[in-house]
């Protein structure tokens, strides 16, 4: 019964890996793994190859080029444990559209207490990490969808900051996984993060994906909050300028209802 479910779910995502694999960086790295095994085994080609053999057979491997696969299989896998059998290289930087504010050590507390009614969700990352790489694009998604005046959007690398990354205590170390972290600012105070870090310092296993950010941050309500903040603002705005004359500007012609009309004489009546 096992089976047949986790048959069925990899039927029913199939479509999804389609789509996620089928990417430049993913073709060329599956097109690099398995050209040399090709080159070394495809007649015609192997046999202008340089080789160690004493038979002088260069379309096999020798013991030593199998210690080195697999030596190299070992550490990939260690190192990264979703490239099984595959050596995958890491996805390019992201460069498509977003509406993020990138802060440093020295503007990231200004920034966030500088006006108490914006809510700020920020995204600690670092560039050497591939986690953090292939989450640039669903954080920026998020900025494109849910930005506004009173729910802003924002990224700060502490790898290049430690001192950042002490005070907000998100780890930087690889056996922590707290990279990426994503913290919810309201008030200039944290209020909540995802990964949650355990005890012990490492991250409770948690899939960093863009439903589960939408639903554990709550972002369409507070979407909708910050919408309406922005009406409301925008209303009180509209009133102080009605109600201040514009410098310049010509005077209002009085009311002729509320000016006293000269009486007429009985001559005229």
């Amino acid at each position: 019964m096992g089976l047949l479910t986790g048959l069925f779910a990899f039927l029913y995502h199939l479509p999804q890996i389609y789509k996620w694999l089928l990417k430049p960086y993913y073709i060329t790295s599956f097109l690099l793994t398995i050209s040399f095994v090709v080159v070394r085994k495809t007649p015609g080609l192997c046999e202008h190859l340089v080789t160690q053999r004493e038979d002088g057979n260069s379309c096999d491997f020798d013991w030593r080029e199998l210690e080195i696969l697999m030596f190299l299989s070992a550490i990939v896998m260690m190192k990264n444990r979703r490239a099984t059998f595959v050596m995958t290289c890491q996805p390019p930087l992201y460069m498509g559209p977003e509406y993020i504010k990138y802060f440093s050590d020295k503007t990231i507390d200004e920034e966030l207490q500088r006006d108490s009614r914006v809510t700020w969700l920020v995204e600690f990352y670092a560039n050497w990490s591939s986690d953090c790489q292939s989450f640039a694009p669903i954080f920026a998604n998020l900025s494109l969808n849910y930005n506004c005046a009173g729910l802003r959007f924002g990224k700060i690398d502490i790898g290049r900051y430690e001192e950042v990354s002490k005070k907000y205590r998100v780890s930087t170390s690889p056996l922590a996984k707290q990279l990426p972290s994503v913290l919810l600012f309201q008030g200039g105070r944290e209020v909540m993060r995802r990964p949650m870090v355990d005890s012990k310092g490492r991250a409770v296993s948690w899939t960093m994906n863009e439903e589960n950010i939408i639903r554990e941050f709550n972002l369409n309500e507070l979407f909708q909050k910050s919408k309406k903040l922005n009406k409301s603002h925008g209303s009180k705005e509209e009133e102080q300028n009605g109600s201040q004359p514009q410098e310049g500007g010509e005077e209002l012609p009085p009311d002729t209802d509320s000016v006293e009309q000269p009486k007429e004489s009985k001559k005229d009546q």
